[in-house]
């Protein structure tokens, strides 16, 4: 599957290679002459942020995906795959060196967070390499990257819409200590002083969210989760 082949630039290599090949495409104009170019091509004249991948999902394996991503929905593209990684074999995707830098940051960068911690959750991310502006026609004023997402089927994360909260809350006041940043995750759990004085012990939670590497926050979900109770306002 490709997302956004425009006029076919990538789509040409692609297609003679892989004939059960697909491609998602929003502007009318290039479906129309994609169409022309490339008969027998299946297209999918519709919005990536609107597109259902469950839709896709083929019967004999699982979907390849690959894009030069239009570098303004770069981020909600991504977190699309990743909340469909099960239907995904790989992806590889060109975007802004800038996102595909936070992507693959360490703990500690200053360039880690939110998107940084559940894509290297939620994928194993590769990037591959740097693509220069001057190779653009008309020439952007960023570099690009291409990073090569790997989804491995054995990974199982555990209560994710309650993680994914956590990494936000987190990351939203990242100056904050971790003990700070997320008091109203610990007030949603109900817990009290004791349990939060255990949780900042065991946790080290005067620190901050770009200290804790990403499976740390795993740990740390699952603690909050079996301390406390949630309130669902009842």
């Amino acid at each position: 599957m490709e997302i956004g082949p425009g006029t076919g630039a990538v789509t040409e290599f692609l297609f003679h290679k892989h004939p059960d090949l697909e491609v998602i495409e929003i502007d009318q104009r290039a479906v129309a002459y994609l169409n022309e170019r490339f008969p027998g091509l299946k297209i999918h004249h519709q919005d990536i942020l609107q597109t259902d991948w469950q839709g896709f999902s083929p019967l004999d394996g699982k979907i390849s995906v690959i894009g030069n991503l239009p570098y303004y929905i770069t981020s909600p593209i991504l977190f699309s795959v990743l909340d469909n990684r099960q239907l995904f074999d790989e992806a590889v995707f060109m975007m802004q060196k800038e996102v595909a830098d936070r992507i693959v940051a360490n703990p500690g960068n200053k360039t880690y967070g939110i998107l940084s911690v559940q894509t290297q959750l939620f994928s194993r991310p590769e990037y591959l390499f740097t693509v220069s502006r001057h190779v653009f026609n008309p020439k952007p004023n960023v570099e690009s990257a291409v990073v090569k997402f790997h989804f491995d089927p054995d990974i199982i994360i555990p209560h994710a819409p309650a993680l994914k909260k956590l990494i936000r809350t987190a990351f939203n006041q990242r100056r904050k200590t971790l003990s700070n940043a997320i008091k109203p995750i610990l007030n949603e759990y109900m817990l009290d002083p004791d349990q939060r004085k255990s949780l900042i012990q065991s946790f080290q939670l005067e620190r901050r969210a770009e200290t804790l590497a990403p499976q740390e926050f795993v740990h740390l979900n699952e603690a909050i989760i079996s301390a406390g109770v949630k309130d669902d306002g009842i």
